[in-house]
C-alpha cells in the first residue's frame, strides 16, 4: 500500500508546516479524537538547534484548533534537565495558555512496563509514559538530526525516547547529589564501556533514567526501538527541517539551513523519506529497517508518494554523518525475525501496515 508524505519547501518555518499538514488533507484529521498529545523534542535546553522550535508546535496547534476544540497536551520527558525548565525557557507555558493546552512532564507520568533487551540480549523491563501509550492522537514534532547511536533521529525516535521515563529529570531532580548533565554524561560514558547497573548505583549514578537504560550498544538499541515502536507509534509525524542538524548530533551538531517540512500519517514513511533526503540509505538505518520488517508502516521508498510544492530529488542533500557513523552501522542481529516477533504480532493486532 502506498503511503503519502507531504513535502514543503519555503522560507518560513510556520508556513512550511501548515502547508505540509494542509497537503495531507483528511489524513491529518482531528475531528474524532478524544485527546491530542503533541510530543516535541527537548533533548537539551542549552542547545536550541537540538530541540523543537516553538513555531513548529504553534503551526501544528493552529491546524488542530481549526476543527478540534477538545483537550490538547504538550508532553515531553526531557533527557537531561528537568522538563519544566525547557517549557519555561522555550516559551511553552505561554503557548499552552494561548491554545488552551496542558503541559505534561512525561518523566512524572504513570507508567506502562515494557520488555526490551540489554547488550547481552537478556530481557529487562523499562517504563513508558502511560499518557503517550493511551493517546488516540500522538503527534511527533521535531527536527531531523544525525545521531551518535542510530545514525538519524526523526519522528519515531523522538516519540519513543521521549516516552521512556527519566525520574532523574522529573520534579524530584532537585534532590539529586549531582547536576543532571553530569549524571547523564557519566552514565552514557559508563554504559558505552559496559559498566553494569550495580556499579552505576554504587557510583551514585542510580538507575532513574530509562532513556539511558535503552543505550545497550548498537544492535540492542536498534532492536529495542523497534520493539517499543508499536506502543507509541505516532499517528501523525511532523518533521521540521527548516534548520536541521548534521555531524555530531543529536546535541552538538552543526546547523543545516534546509528550509523544508514533512508530514505524514505514516511515521515510518516520513522517517524513511527524510533519511533518504538526508543522504542515508534507510535500509541501513537499523530501527527503520526493523520497523519495516514488522509491518509497522511503509519503509519502501518505491511505495512512498509525496504531496507538496517540491520534488524530493531537488531537496536531497548529503548530511555529514556523525563521526561514529561507521560503527553505528554494526547493528545487525542474527535471527532478527525471532527477536522482532513480539513487535510484529503487536503491529498486526493494532492494524498497522
Amino acid at each position: 500500500m502506498q503511503a503519502q508524505v507531504a513535502l514543503i519547501q519555503g522560507d518560513d518555518r510556520y508556513r512550511n508546516i501548515v502547508g505540509a499538514l494542509d497537503a495531507l488533507g483528511e489524513q491529518a484529521s482531528f475531528a474524532t479524537c478524544r485527546s491530542v498529545v503533541i510530543k516535541p523534542n527537548f533533548v537539551s535546553i542549552d542547545h536550541p538547534l537540538a530541540t523543537t522550535h516553538i513555531d513548529a508546535v504553534r503551526a501544528v496547534l493552529d491546524v488542530i484548533r481549526r476543527s478540534y476544540a477538545g483537550p490538547i497536551t504538550i508532553a515531553e520527558g526531557a533527557a537531561i534537565t528537568p522538563t519544566a525548565q525547557a517549557f519555561e525557557r522555550f516559551g511553552y507555558r505561554a503557548l499552552a495558555s494561548e491554545y488552551r493546552a496542558a503541559l505534561l512532564d512525561l518523566n512524572d507520568d504513570q507508567t506502562v512496563p515494557v520488555q526490551v533487551y540489554d547488550r547481552q540480549l537478556q530481557p529487562r523491563t523499562l517504563r513508558l509514559a502511560r499518557t503517550i501509550v493511551e493517546s488516540d492522537m500522538r503527534i511527533s514534532v521535531g527536527p531531523p538530526k544525525t545521531h551518535d547511536t542510530v545514525r538519524v533521529t526523526l519522528s519515531l525516535k523522538n516519540m519513543i525516547m521521549g516516552a521512556l521515563v527519566n525520574r532523574d529529570a522529573a520534579g524530584s531532580a532537585k534532590r539529586l547529589p549531582l547536576p543532571l548533565p553530569a549524571i547523564y554524561l557519566a552514565r552514557m560514558a559508563a554504559r558505552r564501556v559496559g559498566v553494569a547497573a550495580p556499579t552505576l548505583t554504587r557510583l551514585g549514578l542510580g538507575e532513574g533514567s530509562d532513556k539511558i537504560a535503552m543505550h545497550q550498544g548498537y544492535p540492542a538499541m536498534n532492536l529495542n526501538l523497534a520493539l517499543l515502536a508499536p506502543y507509541v507509534y505516532p499517528h501523525l509525524a511532523v518533521i521540521d527541517g527548516f534548520e536541521a542538524m548534521e555531524g555530531e548530533g543529536p546535541i552538538h551538531g552543526d546547523p543545516v539551513p534546509w528550509r523544508v517540512a514533512m508530514a505524514s500519517a505514516d511515521a515510518l514513511a516520513a522517517d524513511t523519506l527524510a533519511a533518504w533526503l538526508m543522504g542515508f540509505d534507510p535500509a541501513l538505518v537499523g530501527y527503520l529497517r526493523h520497523c519495516c520488517a514488522i509491518g509497522l508502516g511503509v519503509g519502501d521508498l518505491g511505495q512512498i508518494a509525496t504531496r507538496g510544492n517540491v520534488e524530493p530529488q531537488s531537496v536531497r542533500r548529503s548530511f555529514r554523518p556523525h563521526p561514529a557513523d561507521a560503527q553505528q552501522q554494526q547493528w545487525q542481529l542474527d535471527d532478527a525475525e525471532s527477536w522482532l516477533a513480539p513487535a510484529a504480532a503487536m503491529a498486526l493486532s493494532l492494524g498497522a501496515s
